[in-house]
C-alpha cells in the first residue's frame, strides 16, 4: 500500500507549495517563547522558569494527576425503550495507544504528563498521529519548539498547517493543544502570561542562592587613606576572596583591616530586603495562576478540570472517524481523583442507595468489588407515590394500586 502513502505525500507537498506562493495571503507566525526572549532581551527561559520551586510544583501536582488517569471511550445507544445508553467500547486501538503503548519513546504517562507541562507553559501541545488508511497505528509526542504554525489572513475561513523540522504537515495529522487560542494556530501560556513575575521570582532564587555561597556576607568594597602598592593590593583581593568562600568548614575566614581601610557596604542582606515576604507572595501569586488550592475538591475544580476537558474534546476532534462523531465520545476516568476519603464515600454511596440513585452492586463497582447476585436492586419505601413520567401515573407500593394524572384508578392492580 506505498503508493496511498504516496498519494498522501504529494497532498501534502502541494498544499505546503501552494501556501508558499502566497506570501501576500499566509505568513509565519514566530510565537516560540525562547526566541521572543533572546529577540526582546528578556533574561528568563523555559528551562529557568521550570527551575522555580512554585513552578516545579505546581507543574508536577498538575501533571501527574492527569497523566494518572485512564482514557476510555464509549459509545452512545439506543435500547428497544429510545432510551440513551452510554456503554464503554473494549479493545479499541485507540484506547490502546492512550492507555498501554503510544508506540513512541514516551509512554503513556509521559506522553500526557508532557503535553500538560506544554500546554500550561508553552499554551500549545502536539502529538503527531501516525495512521495506516484510517487505522491510527501509533502516537508520537512531538516538541512544541519545532513545530511552526502558518495560518491565513482571512477572519473567517481560518486555515492552517505546521511546519515541523522543516517539514510541512496538515493540521489534521496533530492532536492539537492550545490555549488561550483566537486562530487555532498559535496559543498563549502562563510563560508568556506572567514573564515578568517569574522573571522576578527566578532572580529571587539566584539572589538566595548568591547568599548562601558567600555564606551571607554583604557585598562591598574597601577604602583606604594611604595609597597602596600592588603586592598590598593582590594580598588584600585574596584575603577578601577568602573571606567569601562557600567552603569554610576547614578554617575561619576572617580579614584583618589595617589602619586605615574601611569597608562599605553595597547591598542589603536577605532580612533587610525583606526576602522571606517577597518570596512567600511570588509562590503565592504562582500557585493562584495555576490554581493549586489547599481545597482538593477547587484543585480538582479549577486546575484539572479544564485541561481534561481540552484534553477530551481535542481527541474526539482529532482521533474519532467522521461517521463516529455522532456516537462516540473519550472521556478520562476521573474516579480516583474525586472518590474522597474512605468515610466521604461511605456516605455518598449511603445517600446514593437510599435515594435511588446507585444499587449496591453499581456502589460495589465503584469500589472495584465483585458483583453480588441478586443486589441489583433499589430500596424503596412504602410510604412513597412512584410517578411514571411516560405512562403519566401514579403508582403506590403500599396499596399496590395505580392511578393516571386525573386521579382516577387504574383497571391494573399490582402486588
Amino acid at each position: 500500500m506505498g503508493w496511498i502513502r504516496n498519494k498522501i505525500d504529494n497532498y501534502i507537498k502541494e498544499r505546503a507549495e501552494e501556501i508558499s506562493s502566497n506570501n501576500n495571503q499566509f505568513y509565519n507566525q514566530i510565537d516560540d517563547p525562547l526566541l521572543t526572549a533572546l529577540m526582546g532581551g528578556d533574561a528568563i527561559t523555559l528551562n529557568q522558569v521550570q527551575q522555580i520551586p512554585a513552578v516545579a510544583s505546581c507543574l508536577s501536582k498538575i501533571s501527574d494527576n492527569i497523566a494518572s488517569l485512564p482514557i476510555k471511550l464509549y459509545k452512545i445507544e439506543k435500547n428497544e425503550d429510545g432510551n440513551r445508553t452510554q456503554k464503554e467500547v473494549i479493545n479499541d486501538r485507540r484506547t490502546y495507544l492512550l492507555n498501554k503503548s503510544t508506540g513512541d519513546t514516551l509512554n503513556p504517562f509521559q506522553l500526557k504528563q508532557q503535553i500538560v507541562n506544554d500546554y500550561l507553559l508553552q499554551g500549545k501541545a502536539y502529538i503527531y498521529k501516525e495512521t495506516y488508511l484510517n487505522e491510527i497505528i501509533s502516537l508520537k509526542y512531538v516538541d512544541p519548539m519545532y513545530v511552526t504554525p502558518f495560518k491565513n489572513f482571512d477572519p473567517i475561513y481560518k486555515d492552517v498547517v505546521l511546519n515541523v523540522n522543516g517539514k510541512t504537515y496538515e493540521n489534521f495529522c496533530f492532536i492539537t493543544l492550545l490555549r488561550n487560542t483566537k486562530d487555532g494556530a498559535t496559543g498563549q501560556g502562563i510563560f508568556q502570561e506572567i514573564s515578568k513575575a517569574l522573571e522576578t521570582a527566578y532572580q529571587t532564587m539566584l539572589f538566595e542562592l548568591g547568599l548562601a555561597k558567600k555564606g551571607g556576607n554583604k557585598k562591598g568594597f574597601l577604602t583606604s587613606e594611604n595609597a597602596l602598592d600592588q603586592d598590598k593590593i593582590n594580598k588584600l583581593k585574596a584575603a577578601w576572596a577568602k573571606l567569601y568562600k562557600s567552603d569554610n568548614s576547614k578554617e575561619d575566614n576572617v580579614v584583618v583591616l589595617n589602619k586605615g581601610i574601611s569597608f562599605q557596604e553595597s547591598s542589603e542582606t536577605s532580612v533587610e530586603l525583606q526576602l522571606d515576604e517577597r518570596k512567600q507572595t511570588l509562590s503565592e501569586e504562582i500557585r493562584s495562576i495555576f490554581h493549586d488550592d489547599e481545597d482538593h475538591d477547587k484543585f480538582v475544580k479549577n486546575a484539572i478540570m479544564p485541561i481534561i476537558t481540552a484534553i477530551e474534546t481535542s481527541l474526539n476532534e482529532n482521533l474519532l472517524l467522521e461517521d463516529e462523531k455522532s456516537s462516540f465520545y473519550f472521556k478520562f476516568e476521573t474516579k480516583e481523583l474525586v472518590r474522597g476519603s474512605l468515610n466521604q464515600r461511605y456516605e455518598a454511596y449511603k445517600l446514593a442507595r437510599e435515594t435511588g440513585w446507585k444499587t449496591i452492586n453499581e456502589i460495589r463497582e465503584d469500589e472495584d468489588k465483585d458483583p453480588i447476585e441478586g443486589m441489583d436492586i433499589i430500596p424503596m419505601n412504602l410510604a412513597d407515590v412512584v410517578y411514571d413520567v411516560k405512562k403519566k401515573i401514579y403508582y403506590t407500593p403500599n396499596t399496590g394500586v395505580t392511578k393516571n394524572l386525573e386521579g382516577s384508578d387504574n383497571d391494573e392492580i399490582r402486588n
